[in-house]
């Protein structure tokens, strides 16, 4: 199952003029036996909820007060997820005769057109606060707080990812949560707005829209839909800049090559593109070639095999991705870890929908030809596999049933897919001239199987090769010309930093007048513009800095995610 969650809008959308009719709520109940969890979105207060519909008890969570609040229908608790409003604010909406005017643990709310007496007291009291409109209520609430941020909140709760998730909805303060979620779906009375944006739109108005979505879900798992433009990861480019996607949803990849060819670099970038989206990888790792992934948990070593437990438990974290060191574990038992390991994965993968890819490297020697692999092939999923390796030929064919592209590099690519097509039985499709029969590096020979023709792009280089060579900047010694100095506004402070470790340690340590001295005048980003010669993270450095309101804790942080996003440094400096 792919999708495991469905999150609802409560007006307009399951509900009518407060009511829910007994067909939807029948749908609700199946959609709940099929094992999906069912979320209600909703931008009114609790207790008005609860009054108009006691059936609260089918949703596993209900998002309330537009983003602001969590509840647990089955312990009845309640969370708060930002601030209350200033007691000050809504004193001073009263003194206007602002009416209507409710206020519930965080959310302020009125109708239209009191929006203009809200707007000016916000701005004469310099509140960080946001105005949301939708079908003329006016609501306010905390800068950043909407439906997204609480459906992520309750997913979270779920350990369930939004790429798991079906949204539905109908209005304006319904496209943060619809656009969250993996697919969003517009009833047929949706505001055409929320229909142009949406994923699917049904024929169906309001609860007939919901008990239609169900029932689609139910029958096919919305299969039909496959994965919308909207998610592709870009992996490379053709020489005509024609941009060339991966569908996150789609078939397995085989990525195939000499050894020394650049198989991990070309890996790593398809992996870091689905990290940096959202979805949750799990790489089998034989030889350690992946250690140096900074968005994944790393389980086992060279000295310690992985414990599938501490696989299984890691996999519940939507949010990070995972890596298998088998280098612990001796290479003529790998094979059979691995066999061990797969239905433990997949076991995880039928409640949650995760990992969304699972990456083998070294396929040729854990999937090799024999009764072994045969048994295994039809556990391995149907989308969302990369397979990793120097002689496809040597793989056993069954396993790979689900592969759809092939990415061939390094030298001898049309060889390597001519034995490819040999243990699979396929005809060859034509191949473009390759100088020399080898590729340059960075390229990548690409063929969708069926297809009659093989075309070259080129590949999207990851952070991670940077980040390798990149030691000069991280730990070496730029010099008394290149380093930064903290001084602090006065001159007192001398403090030196050579390279970015030093300069990182030097930060948590100094005082916040001395630190937001530097940052103020903009000697972050002029520093490493000019000595590190980095210009991306100049650029990043510079929105951290013009930022007047932030807290000095709050820009170090930022100032250290933007570092270690780009450079790789010793443990016991980059974790603080």
């Amino acid at each position: 199952m792919r999708f495991h969650a469905i999150a609802t809008d409560f007006d307009g959308t399951i509900a009518h003029n407060n009511d829910v009719d007994d067909a939807t709520l029948a749908a609700l109940e199946r959609a709940k036996k099929s094992g999906r969890k069912l979320l209600l979105v909703t931008g009114r207060e609790l207790p008005d909820l609860q009054l108009v519909f006691p059936r609260l008890d089918l949703f596993d969570l209900v998002v309330v007060e537009n983003g602001a609040v969590l509840f647990n229908p089955q312990s009845k608790e309640v969370s708060i997820l930002a601030e209350p409003p200033l007691p000050k604010f809504v004193a001073e909406l009263r003194a206007h005769k602002v009416s209507p005017l409710s206020t519930g643990y965080v959310i302020v709310a009125t109708h239209e057109p009191h929006h203009i007496e809200v707007l000016k007291i916000i701005h004469e009291y310099g509140l960080e606060l946001q105005v949301i409109f939708n079908k003329g209520s006016v609501m306010v609430l905390p800068s950043g707080v909407n439906k997204a941020t609480g459906l992520a909140a309750a997913l979270a709760e779920l350990a369930l990812s939004p790429h798991n998730a079906v949204a539905i909805g109908d209005a304006e303060n319904d496209h943060a949560f619809m656009r969250l979620c993996e697919c969003s779906a517009a009833v047929a009375n949706a505001l055409p707005a929320v229909k142009e944006t949406a994923d699917l739109v049904l024929d169906k108005a309001r609860g007939e829209g919901v008990v239609e979505l169900v029932d689609r879900l139910i029958a096919n798992d919305l299969f039909d839909l496959k994965t919308l433009s909207r998610h592709h990861i870009l992996i490379g480019e053709t020489d005509d800049i024609n941009e060339y996607p991966l569908d996150p949803a789609g078939h397995g990849v085989l990525v195939a090559g000499t050894s020394g060819s650049g198989k991990s670099t070309i890996t790593t970038s398809i992996m870091e593109g689905l990290a940096d989206a959202g979805y949750q990888v799990l790489v089998i790792d034989p030889e350690g070639d992946y250690e140096t992934l900074d968005f994944a948990n790393h389980i086992g070593n060279p000295t310690q095999a992985p414990q599938q437990d501490a696989i299984t438990d890691a996999l519940k974290d939507p949010i990070r991705s995972i890596v298998v060191n088998l280098l612990g574990v001796p290479l003529d038992d790998r094979p059979t870890f691995f066999a061990e390991l797969l239905p433990h994965i997949l076991q995880e993968k039928a409640r949650t929908g995760r990992p969304h890819w699972l990456v083998i490297d070294e396929t040729h020697h854990l999937l090799p030809h024999g009764p072994s692999s045969v048994a295994l092939a039809p556990l391995l999923p149907e989308r969302g596999i990369l397979f990793i390796t120097v002689h496809p030929g040597d793989v056993e064919p069954m396993t790979m049933a689900n592969v759809d592209t092939l990415l061939l590099i390094g030298g001898q690519p049309a060889d390597t897919l001519k034995g490819f097509c040999k243990a699979t039985g396929e005809n060859e499709p034509v191949c473009p001239a390759v100088q020399g029969n080898k590729l340059p590096t960075g390229d990548a020979m690409v063929w969708r199987r069926g297809s009659p023709e093989a075309i070259v792009i080129h590949m999207k280089q990851p952070r991670t090769v940077r980040k390798r060579h990149s030691r000069k900047y991280a730990e070496g010694n730029l010099g008394p010309e290149g380093s930064f100095y903290f001084r602090g506004p006065n001159g007192k402070l001398n403090l030196k930093a050579p390279n970015l470790q030093v300069f990182l340690h030097l930060a948590d340590g100094v005082d916040d007048e001395t630190w937001e001295y530097h940052r103020k005048n903009g000697d972050f980003s002029k520093w490493v513009r000019a000595q590190i010669k980095d210009e991306s993270l100049a650029d990043e450095l510079v929105q951290i800095e013009v930022d007047h309101v932030a807290k000095p804790n709050d820009t170090r942080a930022a100032v250290r995610v933007s570092i270690e996003a780009l450079y790789t440094l010793p443990a016991d400096i980059a974790s603080g």
